[in-house]
């Protein structure tokens, strides 16, 4: 299974990460060295900026990917998680190119984990999710997440790429919608 590849990777790229200097940052998405990076909006979605970073991204997916997994397929699950982790850079990027996000390094799974839960949002509307302890419908919970990522996108002292959550978020929203909407799941 993907999603199981996919957790096992992020494990072992975040291993490299702390044992070798300077490898995040040649792999992280900077947006001020696009031109001189381009491989940024793709690898950063392997990299995490601490164990606790991981751990949530690694939770999520271990929670939410197999269970989407079984639902698509797995070449359509690795299409998602692939494609809404460049949406997450490129969102992010877009962002900072408006002015409203700083031009700071980004790196993280998030974009492809919202991407996951925008696709089950659309593909399992009353699945209850735990969202800050408190269940609800995943299409509630994905309103609040847009909702949150949305105004979080205005903080920037908050060190978290809510653009880039965003971008996956919408991607997977999408995605589901497009390849999934006839099928009953």
């Amino acid at each position: 299974m993907y999603s199981t590849l996919m957790l096992v990777l992020l494990v072992a790229v975040f291993v490299l990460q702390t044992a070798i200097s300077g490898f995040t940052e040649l792999f992280w998405f900077n947006p001020a060295a696009v031109a001189t990076q381009p491989w940024g909006f793709f690898t950063s979605m392997f990299l995490h900026g601490g164990l606790a970073h991981l751990f949530f991204n690694g939770f999520a997916l271990l929670m939410f990917g197999p269970f989407l997994e079984q639902r698509i397929g797995s070449r359509k699950f690795l299409e998602l998680f692939l494609a809404a982790g460049i949406a997450g850079s490129v969102f992010y990027f877009l962002f900072v190119l408006a002015g409203i996000t700083p031009a700071l390094p980004a790196l993280g799974a998030s974009g492809a984990i919202y991407g996951i839960l925008g696709a089950l949002a659309v593909l399992t509307p009353n699945l209850t999710v735990f969202v800050m302890f408190v269940p609800m419908p995943m299409r509630y919970a994905a309103i609040l997440w847009v909702a949150i990522e949305f105004l979080g996108t205005f903080n920037p002292a908050s060190g978290i790429a809510n653009a880039a959550h965003l971008g996956g978020l919408f991607l997977g929203f999408v995605y589901a919608y497009y390849f999934f909407k006839n099928k009953e799941f």
